[in-house]
């Protein structure tokens, strides 16, 4: 009972009467002001709290806690508390969003796969590729390249991922954004995290021959588009072939794979010549090693567009011969050509392009210092840098040229069809060796077979000149088979050089000098030889592989290519009365068409050390 009288009001009044004596107190107008000030001090106080957090730091964790937006609760604590800009405790009073939230992208979900990221660097987002709608005829993809040296410093990891980047034009650069956004508590900058990134796909070096686009292989850093501390994930076209490339004679190039594939069945003689200013391969007048004969630029030949064609085969694009990489090919080897003037031809359009690929040209010589190059048996060029040398050995019949005593005593010239010629045992050990025959079967001599053909010490009176001609291959396959090591020596066979001498042949004033355009219509082209349809049948026989430059039919269009009156400078008294009387219709300028049939050498030679890689 005493202690509930102990709570009694006061003079036995109750409560109402209690609080109003208490508000008494106030009535003053000193008592009034002074609780006014303070409740107005009070709230100016709690508002500057409100919408100045930072500002609580300075004064207690506690007061920082409690008017931070950050908070354990809210729907925003696993984004660092980025949310809102008000307080929790002001949010608390308007939960509905009454208060204008900041509207931040909801990142997309990571991909899969696992790459290993240091948190002691700088963590850019990884983008994702969105590829538009392919170029028409063109296969591009896409390259995610990890950034192998990220810049040094404590940085907290976002594993979050940027929203996608669209790629709009073939060189268009992607770039990382460079940001980092705070990370949850708990979270040690000096670890290793995996986080989860898509694997991107390896780049296709692949190229639609001639479009000008193309891709370079992956972990190629000097083809890398790059932008000041930014790192770059697509690889950009380069002018320079890279490895494993290969150019085409067309200007483009593509995947040494791609362009083995395309050649691999590909018939190289049967297309078109097809205009290209790019050609020739080396500049008129630049090599001083081409003869007279050859050189109808010297010669004074005004019209220049026979320059300017390229052999495009139906089915495939040929390399452009490469000189520099041939020579890179061929070190320490002996390439030989063997036959008649129209081979020579060939050598010397060959040495020509080679020569113009070599820094120091005082290094490329021929070795007995000739400066002509007709009259004598065999001549050799030396290109010293590379151990290297191009040789060429006269041999128009490949059989041995012979003499006889006639009745009367005299010498008499005769072809041993069963000999092959002279000079065999100084090239049989050559690492690359072309052969050919065939003008000088069609001169009178050999033509009418009378008293001219030899099997050992019979001379025939009379021999057709196809039989002739079959014996004295298939005596030339005889000795390549016995003599020629497969395993060392590389066997070509060049067939036969079309000539276009036009009312008359070459010693009866047949004429070409007003051809200045090829021939366009197969139809025109006249029918393959019987000849050369004797020598592939020989080949077929044989028990080494030879490869068949069947360059007939791409000779044969070819009716503007040949010397003709520019066959030389200086006329003879004969000559000068006559001059259209004596021309060259046989052989071919050059820079001319014996740069294609080593074109077509190139691209066989190639593919030969394709194949050996591969095995």
């Amino acid at each position: 009972m005493a202690e509930a009288t102990k709570y009694q009001p006061i003079n036995g009044g109750n409560l109402v009467s209690d609080v109003r004596s208490l508000f008494s107190i106030l009535k003053t107008k000193r008592t009034l002001a002074f609780a006014y000030g303070f409740m107005f001090a009070f709230v100016v106080f709690t508002a500057f709290l409100a919408f100045n957090p930072s500002a609580t730091t300075s004064f207690s964790p506690s007061l920082s806690s409690i008017f931070s937006g950050s908070n354990s609760f809210g729907p925003n604590s696993a984004n660092g508390g980025s949310g809102s800009r008000y307080p929790y405790f002001i949010s608390y009073f308007l939960p509905n969003g009454s208060v204008q939230q900041s509207n931040r992208l909801i990142p997309p979900p990571v991909p899969e796969g696992n790459l290993s990221i240091s948190s002691n660097a700088t963590v850019q987002p990884r983008p994702q590729i969105v590829e538009k709608e392919p170029l028409r005829g063109k296969n591009r993809t896409e390259e995610l390249v990890p950034e192998s040296n990220p810049p040094a410093g404590n940085q907290t990891l976002d594993s979050r991922v940027s929203p996608p980047i669209e790629t709009t034009s073939p060189t268009e650069t992607v770039k990382n954004d460079t940001q980092s956004t705070p990370v949850s508590k708990g979270t040690e900058s000096n670890r290793t995290e995996s986080v989860p990134v898509k694997a991107a796909p390896p780049v296709v070096d692949d190229q639609i021959q001639g479009s000008g686009i193309k891709s370079t292989p992956l972990g190629n850093d000097s083809s890398r588009v790059e932008d000041k501390n930014v790192s770059s994930n697509y690889t950009a076209p380069l002018s320079k072939k890279q490895k494993g490339e290969m150019n085409s004679a067309s200007g483009g190039s593509m995947n040494k794979k791609d362009w083995f594939e395309s050649l691999k069945n590909c018939d190289f003689f049967d297309g078109e010549w097809v205009p290209d200013d790019s050609y020739p391969l080396y500049k008129p007048g630049s090599c001083p090693l081409i003869d007279e004969q050859f050189n109808c630029h010297l010669n004074g030949r005004p019209d220049k567009n026979y320059q300017k064609l390229r052999w495009k085969p139906n089915g495939c694009d040929l390399p452009r011969l490469d000189g520099g990489r041939m020579l890179d090919m061929l070190k320490g080897k002996r390439l030989v050509f063997v036959g008649d003037s129209l081979n020579r031809n060939m050598w010397e359009s060959l040495v020509c392009i080679l020569r113009n690929s070599v820094k120091d040209q005082s290094k490329v010589f021929e070795a007995n210092g000739r400066q002509v190059f007709r009259g004598e048996a065999a001549y050799s060029f030396i290109f010293k840098d590379y151990n290297f040398t191009v040789e060429f050995f006269v041999s128009p019949f490949l059989v041995r040229e012979w003499e006889v005593p006639d009745k009367n005593g005299k010498k008499k010239e005769t072809l041993r069809l069963d000999l092959v010629g002279k000079s065999s045992v100084q090239y049989e050990g050559a690492d690359i060796i072309i052969f050919n025959t065939g003008h000088w079967w069609t001169h009178d001599k050999t033509s009418r077979g009378k008293d001219y053909y030899q099997e050992g010490s019979h001379v025939y009176g009379e021999l057709n000149v196809l039989e002739a001609f079959r014996k004295a291959v298939t005596t030339w396959a005889r000795w390549v088979d016995k003599n020629i090591n497969p395993m060392k020596s590389i066997v070509f066979f060049r067939g036969y050089s079309a000539s276009h001498f036009s009312g008359g042949q070459w010693n009866s004033g047949g004429q070409c000098d007003s051809e200045i355009e090829p021939i366009k219509n197969k139809t025109f082209l006249r029918p393959y030889l019987p000849k050369m349809m004797i020598l592939e049948k020989v080949l077929k026989g044989m028990k080494t592989h030879v490869t068949y430059l069947n360059i007939t039919m791409m000779s044969d269009f070819r009716k503007d290519g040949h010397p003709s009156i520019y066959r030389k400078q200086r006329l003879t008294e004969e000559e000068k009365k006559t001059p259209l009387k004596f021309q060259d219709c046989s052989h071919w300028c050059l820079p001319g068409v014996p740069d294609a049939w080593n074109e077509m050498l190139y691209a066989e030679l190639l593919l030969r050390q394709h194949q050996q890689e591969r095995t």
